[in-house]
C-alpha cells in the first residue's frame, strides 16, 4: 500500500523548499546576486509559509502521518508559526547588515531558510529518527552561518567551535537514543512512553540501559540549548558570528533544541508516571539551577553587550528548564493538572523570549551602525543622541529582567507558578533559586539602562540613520513586548490550545 500523503499538512514545508529552490535558481542564472534582491524572495517565502499554518489552525483537525512519526496538531502549528515569524524578523535584521557587508547574499538566505525548514519539521516530529534528522537540518546550516565572515579570524573561530561541539553533542545524543531504542524496541515517542511503563518490556535488567540512554540524550540536547556545563561555545560563537546570525542562534536555533526536548520529554520518556525511575527530571533541575546561576554570574562581568546577551541566553535557558523539572515533580505526585501547566509554561516562555531577545539584538545592530562597537560603554548617553532607541532598548532589557508591564513578566510568572505548584523541597528550592537569579539578572540589564540614560554621550556623538527594514523589526518586537505584557492572555490562549489533550 502506498502511504497517504497529506499535501495540506506539508504545505509550510513545501513552500519553504520552493523558496529555497527559488533562491538557488536566482543565484544561478544571474551573476549580480544582490540585484535579485534575495532578501525579498526569502521574506516573501517565509510569509507565504505562514498562510498554510493559519489555514491548518483554522481547520482544527489533527493530522497524523507516517504511522505517527509526523503529527500536525495545535502544538506543532504554534511552534511552526513561531519559527517562521522569528525567521522573518531575522531577515529584516539582516537585509542591510548583509547587503552592506562582504557577504554572499543568496547563500546566507539559503542557509537561513534551510535551518528553519528543520525547525518546522522538528515541531511535528514524534519519532527519534525524525527528531535527529530535523535537529541536524537545523544545526548544519548554522555552523556555516556562524563563520560567515570568512576573512574574520574571530568569526572563523566561532564557526569551528560551534561545529566541533555541535558534532560532539549530536554523537552523544544519537548514542543515547540508540540505547533507548535497544531497550524499548521502538523509536516512536508515544510507544517509548508506553513501553517504559510496562515491566514486561523494559525489565529491571534493562532499566540501567534506558537510564544511561536518557542521560546521554539529555546531555546532547544540553549542548544544543547551551545549558551549563555544556555552554562553552555560546559566548565566543555569539560574539564572532554576524550579529543577525547571533540573534537567530539565540532565539530560533535555541528554541529548536527546546522543542526537541519538549517532544522527547512530554511525549516520550516523561509521558508516563511509571517512567519516573529514569530520574530525568532531576537532571533537568540540575541543568536549570547551574545554567541560570552560571549564566547570570558570567554576564555580570562582561563589557561587550553581545557577550552579555550570550550569557543572558544561557541564564534564560536555565529559567526555561525549570518547568521541565516541575513537570517531573508533578508527575511523581500524580498531579496531571500541574504537569500540564508546566508544559504551557515552557511554550509561553519560548514565545516571549523570542520577541524580546530579537528586539534587543535589533537595537544592538542599530547602535553598532553608529558606534562601530559592541562595547557596553558605547551605549553611554544613547538617550541624548537616539532617544527612541534608548526607550525601546530599555523596554527589551526590562522585559528580559521580568519587569511589568512588559512581556517578560508573564514568562517569569508562568515559570515561577510551575515551580511553586510542583511543591515539595525540589519545587520550592527551584523557585527560590530562580528568584535570586532574577534579581542578579536585573542588575546587569539595568546597568545598560543606566548607561543609556544617566551617562553623558561621547563628544561629537550623533544619531545614525536606521534602515527601514531594521526599523520595522524593532517596531514589530516593541509591539509584541507591549501587547503580551498588557494582554498576557494573548499567549495564554495559544498555550491553552497547544496543550489540549496533553498532560
Amino acid at each position: 500500500m502506498n502511504p497517504t500523503f497529506d499535501w495540506h499538512a506539508f504545505a509550510p514545508e513545501i513552500v519553504l523548499v520552493s523558496t529555497i529552490l527559488a533562491l538557488l535558481i536566482a543565484d544561478l542564472i544571474h551573476p549580480g546576486r544582490s540585484s535579485w534582491q534575495t532578501s525579498r524572495i526569502a521574506s516573501i517565502g517565509v510569509l507565504a509559509a505562514l498562510v498554510p499554518v493559519l489555514t491548518l489552525a483554522a481547520d482544527g483537525v489533527d493530522r497524523t502521518l507516517f504511522d505517527g512519526a509526523y503529527v500536525v496538531d495545535n502544538y506543532a502549528l504554534a511552534l511552526k508559526g513561531f519559527f517562521l515569524v522569528a525567521t522573518y524578523l531575522t531577515i529584516l535584521l539582516s537585509v542591510d547588515y548583509i547587503g552592506e557587508g562582504d557577504y554572499y547574499q543568496s547563500e546566507f538566505y539559503f542557509l537561513l531558510l534551510t535551518s528553519v525548514l528543520g525547525m518546522t519539521a522538528m515541531a511535528s516530529a514524534r519519532d527519534l529518527i525524525t527528531i535527529f534528522v530535523a535537529l541536524e537540518t537545523i544545526s548544519i546550516p548554522t555552523y556555516v552561518l556562524a563563520g560567515f565572515r570568512k576573512h574574520d579570524r574571530i568569526s572563523n573561530e566561532a564557526g569551528i567551535k560551534y561545529y566541533i561541539i555541535g558534532a560532539l553533542s549530536s554523537a552523544l545524543m544519537l548514542y543515547g537514543m540508540s540505547f533507548v531504542y535497544g531497550a524499548t524496541g521502538t523509536t516512536m515517542l508515544t510507544e517509548i512512553g508506553d513501553r517504559l511503563a510496562d515491566p514486561s518490556v523494559v525489565t529491571s535488567e534493562l532499566r540501567g540501559l534506558v537510564a544511561v540512554g536518557v542521560f546521554l540524550a539529555l546531555i546532547g540536547f544540553a549542548f544544543k540549548v547551551s545549558a551549563w556545563p555544556f555552554h562553552w561555545w555560546a559566548p565566543d560563537t555569539y560574539e564572532g558570528a554576524p550579529t543577525p546570525v547571533t540573534a537567530f542562534l539565540s532565539v530560533a536555533s535555541k528554541a529548536g533544541g527546546f522543542v526537541a526536548l519538549l517532544s522527547i520529554v512530554f511525549f516520550g520518556v516523561g509521558a508516563s508516571q511509571a517512567s519516573n525511575w529514569t530520574n530525568w527530571w532531576a537532571v533537568m533541575a540540575i541543568f536549570a539551577v547551574t545554567s541560570m546561576t552560571w549564566g547570570n554570574l558570567g554576564a555580570l562581568k562582561q563589557t561587550n553587550i553581545v557577550r552579555m546577551l550570550a550569557y543572558s541566553s544561557i541564564a534564560q535557558g536555565g529559567f526555561m528548564l525549570v518547568p521541565f523539572a516541575a513537570y517531573g515533580i508533578a508527575l511523581d505526585d500524580g498531579n496531571l493538572d500541574v504537569a500540564r501547566s508546566a508544559f504551557q509554561s515552557v511554550v509561553v516562555y519560548l514565545l516571549v523570549y523570542g520577541v524580546m531577545n530579537l528586539g534587543a539584538f535589533a537595537v544592538v545592530i542599530a547602535v553598532a551602525r553608529r558606534t562601530r562597537s559592541g562595547e557596553i560603554g558605547s551605549y553611554d548617553g544613547l538617550f541624548q543622541t537616539s532617544p527612541a532607541l534608548a526607550v525601546v532598548m530599555t523596554m527589551f532589557l526590562a522585559s528580559l529582567a521580568g519587569i511589568p508591564p512588559l512581556a517578560g513578566w508573564f514568562a517569569k510568572f508562568t515559570m515561577f507558578r510551575s515551580a511553586i505548584e510542583a511543591s515539595g523541597p525540589w519545587g520550592v528550592s527551584l523557585a527560590v533559586i530562580a528568584g535570586i537569579n532574577s534579581v542578579i539578572a536585573a542588575y546587569y540589564y539595568l546597568n545598560v539602562v543606566r548607561s543609556m540614560w544617566f551617562k553623558p554621550a561621547p563628544e561629537g556623538a550623533q544619531a545614525a540613520p536606521i534602515p527601514a527594514a531594521l526599523t520595522a523589526s524593532i517596531a514589530l518586537c516593541t509591539v509584541g513586548v507591549l501587547a503580551v505584557g498588557v494582554y498576557p492572555q494573548l499567549f495564554g490562549k495559544i498555550a491553552d490550545l497547544v496543550t489540549v489533550g496533553i498532560g
